[in-house]
């Protein structure tokens, strides 16, 4: 399984990196902005992308929209990582078409689907 992890920040890149390595069979390829995020997907078409919501210039909301407008990357599931939990926030992302969430003490992953 190829899988896309986007992040502005190394670090967390890093801590996801070392936490999803024990799975052998996926492919992780890293982008580090939204645009490079977008870039890669179109190119190498993941099969799912693990997307930070906090990044400077392309947000993960305005990066998810750009994902859903490209035919090529429209279908490919995403989840959203994201520290804000609160009860507005996490609307807002049902609202983008999240169906679950999952939560951990300093991340929040929401899972959206086609």
């Amino acid at each position: 399984m190829k899988v896309l992890l986007v992040d502005d920040d190394a670090n967390i890149r890093t801590v996801a990196l070392i936490g999803l390595e024990d799975t052998p069979e996926w492919d992780i390829r890293e982008a580090s902005s939204g645009q490079e995020a977008l870039d890669l997907a179109a190119q190498e078409k993941p099969d799912l992308i693990l997307l930070d919501m906090m990044m400077p210039g392309l947000d993960g909301v305005s990066t998810f929209e750009r994902f859903r407008q490209n035919p090529a990357t429209r279908d490919i599931p995403i989840i959203f990582m994201t520290a804000k939990v609160q009860k507005n926030e996490v609307e807002g992302y049902r609202n983008l078409g999240a169906k679950v969430s999952l939560s951990s003490l300093s991340i929040r992953l929401v899972w959206l689907t086609k």
